[in-house]
C-alpha cells in the first residue's frame, strides 16, 4: 500500500507531536510505503536516521519549510498567529502532495499531525481515500480551574472554549475534511463523542500516542531511602505546575522528599514558580532540571517512584505513557486521553474539582502511596501488562487493517 501522510511535526528522538507523528510513520513503514510530507526543522535527524532503520527504505520525507519565526510561534503554544502561518503551509502541502499524486499511485491520504482539529489541512481535495487522525484538541477547559488564573490568560482559554464550538460546528474546510474522510480517528473519547453528538460522524478510538517495549526495569526493585517524584512538561498554564508545588508543600514533612521538575518557559515564568517554590518552603525539596532531551527523561523516569502529572487540558500527553513504558507509578488527573489509561493497578487519578481541592486530594494519594511502598512496588510491576495496551506496533497493525478496509471499499 502506498499512503501518503501529512505530519507537520515529525522527528526522531522527541517527545510530544514531533515524537508522536515519528513513531507512527516509523511502525507504519513497517507495513505500508510511505511518503510523508513534514516541516523542515528536524530535517538533519530525519536523513540521520532513516538509512540506519530496516524499514527506512519505505520512509519517502518531503520537507516544506517554514521560517525561523514561525517555528518560534509554533512552539509558544498560545500565539495564535501560528495558525494563520499553518494554513499556509497547508496549502503548499497540497501542492506538494499533488506533485506526488502524478509521480506516485497513492492508495489512501492521511491527515495525520498537528492533532488539533481546528487545521484539517486540504489533502480532501486530493479525491483519493482519506483518514484523518487521531483528532483532539476538543476538551473545553474547567471553568473553576480557569478562576486563579492570570486574567490574560483566563481570557483568553476561555474564548478559546467558544471558538473551538464554532469551529467545530461552521469551520468550512473542517466540514469538508469530515465530509470527504472516510474513517476519522479520535484521540480521547471526549473528541470521540462530541464528534458524533455534533458532526453526526462515527469515529475510531486510538489515542495518538504509545509505548515500545523497551524491556526496561526500575533501577531498585524497591523505592530507596528517598522518595524521587518526577514531574514533566512546558510551563504553561494548562500544565498546572503550581498545582503541584502546593501538593508538595503539604508533604514537606515527609522525610527524603525529592521533587524533580523537567521543562522551562519564559524567564519571568520561571522566575515566577521558583518564588512561588520558596514561598511555600520548598526550595530543598524541589530540583529543577530545566529541558531535559527525552532519553535523559526516560533514565530518569526508571530512577523514580512516582510521576505526578497536573495537566488539565492535552489530549493523551506522550509522557504518561513513557511513564507506564519505564514502570514508573503515575499520579494524575482523571480527564483528557491519560486519565482513562492511569488505572489503580498503576497509579492513582483525582477528579476535576477545584484547584484548592485538587491540592489536597494529590496530597492525600501521595502521602499513601509514601507510606505504602509494596503497593508502589507493585503498581511499578502492573505496567508492563498496562504497556501491552499502548505498544505502538499494534497500534500501526490497527491503522493498517483502516487501510486495508478503505482500499477494498474503494476497489469494489
Amino acid at each position: 500500500m502506498n499512503i501518503l501522510i501529512n505530519a507537520y511535526a515529525c522527528s526522531p528522538n522527541m517527545g510530544s507531536e514531533p515524537g508522536m507523528a515519528w513513531n507512527w510513520c516509523l511502525n507504519l513503514a513497517k507495513h505500508c510505503e510511505l511518503y510523508i510530507i513534514t516541516e523542515e526543522e528536524f530535517r538533519d535527524k530525519i536523513e540521520a536516521v532513516v538509512p540506519t532503520l530496516s524499514q527506512g527504505k519505505n520512509m519517502h520525507f518531503y520537507f516544506n519549510p517554514v521560517t525561523p519565526e514561525v517555528r518560534r510561534m509554533c512552539w509558544n503554544q498560545g500565539d495564535w498567529r501560528f495558525y494563520w502561518h499553518y494554513k499556509q503551509w497547508q496549502k503548499r502541502t497540497l501542492a506538494i502532495a499533488q506533485q506526488i499524486c502524478e509521480e506516485t499511485t497513492i492508495d489512501v491520504v492521511h491527515q495525520l499531525n498537528m492533532v488539533g482539529f481546528r487545521e484539517p489541512g486540504y489533502l480532501w481535495k486530493l479525491g483519493k481515500p482519506m483518514v484523518w487522525g487521531p483528532i483532539g484538541g476538543l476538551l473545553q477547559l474547567s471553568r473553576a480551574y480557569l478562576v486563579d488564573a492570570p486574567i490574560r490568560a483566563r481570557f483568553l482559554l476561555s474564548v478559546k472554549n467558544a471558538i473551538s464550538m464554532l469551529q467545530l460546528k461552521y469551520s468550512y474546510r473542517i466540514n469538508q475534511a469530515i465530509k470527504h474522510s472516510q474513517v476519522l480517528i479520535s484521540a480521547v473519547p471526549v473528541a470521540q463523542s462530541k464528534i458524533k453528538r455534533i458532526k453526526k460522524r462515527d469515529s475510531i478510538l486510538i489515542n495518538e500516542t504509545g509505548c515500545y517495549d523497551l524491556n526496561t526495569e526500575r533501577k531498585d526493585k524497591r523505592p530507596r531511602k528517598e522518595f524521587k517524584i518526577m514531574w514533566v512538561g512546558r510551563f504553561i498554564y494548562t500544565k498546572r505546575l503550581d498545582i503541584a508545588l502546593k501538593t508538595i508543600a503539604q508533604l514537606k514533612d515527609l522525610s527524603d522528599l525529592q521533587f524533580h521538575i523537567c521543562g522551562t518557559g519564559n524567564i519571568d515564568v520561571v522566575n515566577k514558580y521558583k518564588e512561588l517554590a520558596e514561598k511555600l518552603g520548598i526550595n530543598n525539596i524541589c530540583i529543577w532540571h530545566g529541558n531535559v532531551e527525552n532519553k535523559r527523561i526516560h533514565e530518569m523516569m526508571r530512577d523514580s517512584d512516582l510521576f505526578f502529572f497536573t495537566s488539565i487540558a492535552e489530549a493523551t500527553s506522550t509522557v504518561v505513557p513513557e511513564a507506564i513504558n519505564n514502570c514508573l507509578p503515575i499520579v494524575c488527573f482523571n480527564a483528557c486521553g491519560f486519565g482513562p489509561l492511569v488505572t489503580k493497578d498503576i497509579g492513582r487519578t483525582i477528579e476535576l474539582t477545584t484547584p484548592k481541592q485538587s491540592v489536597m486530594a494529590f496530597a492525600e494519594q501521595i502521602r499513601s502511596l509514601y507510606y505504602d511502598k509494596d503497593l508502589l512496588y507493585n503498581m511499578s510491576n502492573n505496567c508492563k501488562e498496562a504497556l501491552k495496551q499502548l505498544l505502538w506496533d499494534e497500534k500501526a497493525k490497527k491503522v493498517v487493517g483502516i487501510y486495508e478496509k478503505i482500499i477494498s471499499e474503494h476497489s469494489n
